[in-house]
């Protein structure tokens, strides 16, 4: 990132997510890490002596008291904690807000009100719109080098652990607003928004309690454009025939990435970029390209570096802000409305 400020940063939690991605990320990118605060001081103080935070703070209170709004407030708690936090913060603070924005339409409502009633510049980290493989396709997308967008699927046949994060055993929703949103968000941020959505959200008997834990999203862009969303986390046969990946087909040419971060999580595999392009007299062939990064942590640059551009005015306001955020949460209640009224009974046909 060139050519403008670099914003310190003030770290709200210190969980998993901000020792495997939040710090290495910001690290690669050279962001200061001011200071950091947790309600367990003993996890904050690890983490700042493992990644050279200049303070620990005893309450957010006394983060804000000192740094006002000279800093970029980056919030790492689970989203039934967001307003509280927002409240605390000053008016017109930077704040970037651990996804997702809210645990249904109703939270992500409030936090959306909330940002715009204390004219914050607050963004949430949808961050996998960010990964660098994300980012070439997009870049041969918006060149015009696949032609006319066709199809665009996401499938994910994985064994995922839960219970590393043993909150979600008590959430009355799982996998869609905390899994698949990443996937929502990726479509809508190729193609905008659907005009409508359908979804279907599944259990497995060996991951009870669990409320969900696989999911097949349809999201509707007409009759010439498929976009689907396909999720099992509970294939656990060894990890040979687990598979993640992006695919995005169109009328010139396609795109798959292999994503390796699910499959033996958490050790992951290594990612691959492969693309086919058709060029008149020949025939067409898959070629692979070697992207550097991927998407734990390099896409946590790209979320973070959204909210610098926009507190040096770069820009007038995040590409992942509150209000495009607000969209993703849209499609998912819509996911989550279609899974209640299901679809058309055999015995009424």
């Amino acid at each position: 990132m060139a050519n403008h400020q670099h914003f310190p940063v003030c770290i709200i939690g210190a969980g998993g997510i901000v020792h495997d991605a939040h710090l290495p990320a910001y690290a690669l990118a050279g962001y200061r890490v001011k200071g950091i605060v947790n309600r367990n001081k003993e996890k904050a103080e690890a983490l700042a002596a493992k990644f050279g935070i200049e303070k620990v703070y005893d309450t957010l209170e006394a983060m804000v008291a000192e740094n006002g709004n000279d800093v970029i407030y980056d919030f790492a708690l689970p989203a039934s904690e967001t307003v509280e936090v927002l409240h605390k913060l000053p008016v017109g603070a930077t704040v970037l807000i651990q996804k997702p924005l809210g645990e249904n339409i109703e939270g992500a409502k409030a936090i959306l009100d909330l940002a715009h009633a204390r004219q914050m510049q607050a963004g949430v980290n949808f961050q996998l719109r960010f990964a660098p493989y994300v980012a070439e396709a997009r870049k041969m997308v918006e060149a015009g080098e696949l032609g006319t967008i066709t199809d665009m699927e996401v499938y994910v046949n994985v064994h995922t652990p839960w219970n590393l994060w043993e909150f979600l055993f008590t959430k009355p929703r799982m996998e869609i607003v905390y899994h698949s949103v990443h996937y929502v968000d990726l479509i809508r941020s190729f193609l905008g928004n659907p005009e409508r959505v359908y979804g279907r959200s599944f259990k497995h008997p060996l991951s009870q309690p669990l409320t969900s834990v696989r999911s097949n999203i349809i999201m509707d862009y007409g009759d010439m454009l498929r976009a689907a969303i396909h999720t099992n986390h509970n294939h656990d046969y060894a990890y040979q025939q687990q598979e993640s990946y992006i695919k995005i087909e169109g009328t010139n040419g396609a795109v798959k990435i292999n994503y390796g971060a699910l499959i033996n999580y958490p050790h992951g595999v290594p990612d691959s970029f492969h693309y086919i392009i058709r060029q008149e007299g020949k025939q067409p062939e898959w070629q692979t390209k070697e992207i550097k990064g991927t998407w734990f942590p390099h896409a946590f640059i790209g979320t973070m570096e959204q909210m610098m551009l926009a507190k040096a005015g770069v820009i007038t306001k995040p590409w992942n802000s509150v209000d495009d955020a607000f969209d993703t949460m849209r499609c998912v209640e819509a996911a989550y409305i279609s899974n209640e009224k299901g679809g058309t009974w055999l015995s009424e046909v």
